[in-house]
């Protein structure tokens, strides 16, 4: 989960097409002005039967979605990594879409690269309808600018896979391959992922069972990688409700082949509102009944002036779940134009395993 775009070309910069995204009054609605009323957009209802290849391509009827990628990594010699390549789309306004520098869709990349001692991201801006950054279903592709998610040769649709993902940075970069025998997992109640009890929910589904390979380059060393990843498919026209200001979000890779998605979304008055899934080995899913999922921050750092929850004590009980994770670095933060922590945790306890942790509004 995450964020909301700004155009960054030079002739727009500092215009009129910036205004939706460059004020602060944003925050006041959720983390990114996620909260604020979506009248016109497409409305997330129940019911709705997700297809595919279709619904890997992009939703313009809707405000915002994600193509969302994280990956658990190691080197040849042990060492652990992680990298994230994300893509957002917005609409500042709905209706028909227009054609050229008119298309009202306005796309965000971010990708980053994780370890013990470094943490390195970068952030890409462009305009819908130019062709310089978009996705599509068949054949599939998201890209922004040189970045790419890719189907390869035999892509299946059902598994999302196989897959090649690039991403560069001014002094880091990645190329992995994806590939997964099991197929994607709807979230929530057949991919209808509520978001409160007042009715916000996206569409949500993931493929939690890639199996990654390739290269981590920093500077110019070049090593070589292997690991776990995870992608999340996400949209909505207001995912969250006006009272709530961000959230904390897992997924977890179990030692025993299982997977776990888990999230709290924070609201103003103290509350919360929980959600997750409980993946088996087959990629059966079964939604978290929320008053089973418990997450208590266990230690916190400081980042620009911002108190952080960085290791965690988490309980399923419905499942015998009780783990404490700890950040491969706890510095992991997204400098990014709405700013945000996110990065891989490994965890010990009733089970062992490594994922990803992603906070906002904070």
């Amino acid at each position: 989960m995450s964020g909301d775009p700004r155009i960054s070309r030079r002739a727009f910069v500092g215009g009129g097409l910036l205004a939706p995204f460059a004020a602060p009054s944003a925050f006041a609605q959720g983390f990114a002005g996620l909260g604020t009323e979506s009248g016109g957009f497409a409305a997330v209802v129940p019911g709705k039967v997700l297809e595919f290849p279709r619904d890997h391509g992009p939703h313009p009827d809707y405000r915002i979605e994600w193509w969302y990628l994280t990956a658990n990594l190691r080197d040849e010699s042990g060492a652990t990594w992680g990298a994230q390549w994300t893509l957002f789309r917005q609409a500042t306004s709905p209706g028909a879409q227009q054609e050229g520098w008119a298309n009202q869709q306005i796309w965000m990349g971010h990708a980053a690269v994780t370890n013990a001692d470094t943490h390195r991201f970068a952030e890409k801006f462009a305009r819908g309808g130019v062709g310089q950054a978009g996705a599509q279903a068949e054949p599939f592709q998201a890209w922004i600018d040189a970045w790419q998610m890719r189907g390869g040769d035999a892509f299946s649709p059902q598994a999302v896979a196989p897959l090649t993902v690039t991403a560069s940075g001014a002094d880091f970069g990645y190329s992995l391959t994806l590939e997964a025998d099991r197929p994607l997992v709807l979230q929530g109640d057949g991919g209808y992922s509520r978001k409160s009890e007042r009715g916000q929910a996206s569409y949500y589904y993931s493929q939690p069972y890639y199996r990654a390979s390739g290269a981590i380059t920093l500077g110019e060393k070049r090593i070589a990688v292997s690991g776990r990843a995870w992608m999340d498919r996400e949209w909505s026209s207001q995912p969250l409700a006006s009272d709530q200001t961000g959230w904390d979000w897992f997924s977890l890779h179990l030692e025993t082949g299982e997977k776990v998605m888990l999230f709290r979304l924070r609201q103003k008055d103290g509350g919360n509102y929980f959600a997750g899934n409980w993946i088996d080995a087959n990629g059966h899913s079964e939604p978290l009944p929320a008053n089973a999922i418990a997450m208590t921050p266990a230690a916190f750092t400081d980042i620009e002036s911002r108190r952080l929850p960085i290791a965690w004590n988490v309980t399923v009980a419905s499942r015998g779940l009780k783990i404490d994770t700890v950040p491969l670095n706890a510095r992991s933060w997204m400098g990014t134009r709405f700013a945000y922590w996110e990065g891989p945790i490994g965890f010990r306890g009733s089970h062992a395993g490594v994922g990803y942790l992603e906070m906002t509004g904070y």
